[in-house]
């Protein structure tokens, strides 16, 4: 049997409106109206802990993005684009932080705007203070993490939409074996659609079985 290898991205790219809000729904609505063409802030900061959605809505708006836990130097800014996305902006090095400077000063000439992400909000990042004053000096917004609740009725929202039928104990299964931030499951559950239509087998506790240890070794 051909084993299946689960990508951990969504099947759709991220959007706002595939973003699931929870409790977040102020801060969606704060950043649409952000980036509204009416609005002229430079500068809007997401801080939450890891899985809360930061990278999602970062890759959402469309902007020139960077990862720094990737590019720590951010030498891969684009100069001719005067809209831009940093994420993990505490993954920073030396070099980067005065490149973030740089850029943030540069915005108001070239109407440009910066979407930035952190896990902490940037009065406690662990780098120069001059760099810290100027993220803390935009609009700042904290994304809380989805509850399990929140979690399992977007799960079974999306299965509706597919028009897959779960098991009653296929959620909590998954939930105890899986990656349980939102974009893994959400990859998990398109795996699930997938190989329940290729093998044309109902989706039972066995075949879930089947696939995590056929997608994720477990």
């Amino acid at each position: 049997m051909r084993q299946l290898i689960l990508d951990l991205l969504p099947e759709a790219s991220p959007s706002l409106e595939n973003f699931v809000a929870g409790s977040n729904a102020e801060v969606l609505t704060g950043l649409a109206d952000w980036l509204a063409p009416t609005r002229h802030e430079p500068l809007f900061f997401l801080w939450g802990d890891a899985g809360a959605g930061k990278s999602h809505l970062l890759q959402a708006c469309q902007a020139s993005y960077l990862d720094a836990q990737l590019d720590a130097d951010l030498s891969g800014i684009s100069p001719d684009s005067s809209w831009h996305a940093v994420d993990n902006v505490e993954a920073l090095s030396e070099i980067g932080q005065i490149a973030l400077f740089n850029l943030i000063n540069r915005l108001p000439a070239h109407a440009g705007r910066l979407l930035a992400a952190a896990s902490v909000p940037p009065l406690r990042l662990a780098m120069r203070e001059d760099l810290r004053t100027r993220l803390a000096s935009g609009l700042l917004y904290r994304l809380q993490p989805l509850s399990d609740a929140e979690k399992l009725a977007a799960l079974a929202e999306q299965a509706r939409a597919r028009g897959l039928v779960l098991p009653p104990d296929a959620f909590n299964y998954l939930f105890s074996r899986a990656p349980r931030d939102m974009r893994s499951l959400a990859a998990l559950l398109a795996t699930i659609d997938r190989y329940s239509l290729e093998h044309k087998r109902p989706v039972t506790l066995p075949l879930l079985r089947e696939i995590l240890q056929t997608s994720l070794n477990i």
